[in-house]
């Protein structure tokens, strides 16, 4: 029987990707369309991955300019100034708020996301969502990382929790962990593939108690 649910954020609980999106795309208009159409589809298909690890591969990979850590800050600092107020105000995915109220007394529940910790905590905060998660992970960990975390402290067994996420590196650090995946496709086709699968809330309850 299911325990406790992983949660990525961005494209699982509310529709933000698009707007992470729109935030590289701005950052890296400065150095024209070619690049930005290379960064929008490494983007798009890597959901899961920092946007430390990105912002140093961007630089490094298509513009041949080294980012040390001050550079990388600076850039994420400028990312986040653009989409904080914008993710904050994302819609949920359908019956996502609902399922949160209705089932934290009977699930353990947790965020695993690539967005920075103290980011994605003052998104759930000012959503007034963070008082259902038991505990909520952000980078610059991985999700591996976060996973291993959440069994270490609770003593799941693997049969005992399940991870929903929209991108690869969800299912991956799932797989790897043992535990089952539900995939939601927003951008990524390899998601559409996946045995279990959610277009919204209203279907995920259904899909946990039939684990």
């Amino acid at each position: 029987m299911i325990k406790a649910i992983i949660f990525d954020y961005d494209g699982v609980i509310a529709e933000s990707v698009q707007v992470k999106t729109e935030a590289f795309a701005e950052l890296y208009r400065p150095f024209g369309s070619e690049i930005v159409n290379k960064v929008i589809l490494h983007h798009e298909a890597n959901g899961g991955i920092s946007r430390f690890e990105k912002f140093k591969m961007y630089h490094e990979q298509y513009l041949n300019i080294p980012l040390d850590e001050k550079g990388i800050d600076r850039l994420a600092q400028e990312f986040s100034d653009i989409i904080l107020k914008k993710v904050i105000d994302s819609p949920y995915i359908r019956g996502a708020e609902d399922f949160l109220k209705t089932w934290h007394t009977k699930y353990d529940l947790f965020i695993s996301t690539g967005t920075p910790e103290s980011e994605i905590k003052t998104i759930l905060k000012t959503k007034d969502i963070y008082k259902y998660f038991k505990a909520v992970y952000g980078s610059p960990e991985s999700k591996g990382i976060h996973i291993q975390r959440i069994i270490t402290a609770h003593a799941y067994k693997n049969g005992e929790m399940v991870f929903v996420g929209d991108a690869t590196t969800d299912r991956d650090a799932a797989r790897q962990a043992g535990i089952e995946f539900i995939g939601r496709y927003t951008t990524v086709d390899e998601i559409k593939n996946e045995k279990l699968k959610i277009e919204d809330f209203t279907t995920l309850k259904g899909i946990i108690e039939n684990i």
